[in-house]
This record gives C-alpha cells, structure tokens and sequence, in this order.
C-alpha cells in the first residue's frame, strides 16, 4: 500500500528490502530529492543492524509506520490537513 500511494502522487520507488544489512526497504525520488524510508508495522522499531545503519547513514532517512506517514516524509507536508 505504501509504495503504490507513493507512485500515484508520482514518487519513484525502489525496493531495497532483499539486501539484507540494515539497508532500509525503499529507495525514493521525488522533485529532485533522494531518500530513504524503513517502513515497520504500527507498533514496529529498527532492529540492531538497523539501527546501525541508521546512525551511519548521512543522507536524508524516515521510519514510517504508515501510508500517510510515507507521504509525510517523501511529500514534505501533511496529506491529510
């Protein structure tokens, strides 16, 4: 659900989620800017090695839970206002 609102509100989605490593699941482009989102269920956090890559990663990075969550980061506003 996440990746196809994405795509419809024209965000190009990569799934990273098979390289393993703490790689966070998506790759998004939007308007120019790159970004990183781990999606986890409601109540879901990083595991170790996630975290891990999290503290590392320099780059612009989101934990979303939720479609409106994933808008939020990539879009830059709330959606739902």
């Amino acid at each position: 659900m996440i990746v196809e609102a994405l795509r419809k509100c024209g965000v190009h989605v990569i799934h990273l989620s098979d390289l393993g490593k703490g790689i966070p699941d998506l790759l998004c482009w939007h308007r120019g800017r790159y970004l990183l989102l781990e999606v986890k269920a409601p109540d879901g956090y990083p595991n170790k090695e996630q975290q891990e890559f999290i503290a590392r990663w320099p780059g612009e990075l989101h934990i979303v839970h939720s479609v409106d969550e994933a808008l939020t980061a990539v879009l830059g506003k709330d959606v739902m206002a």
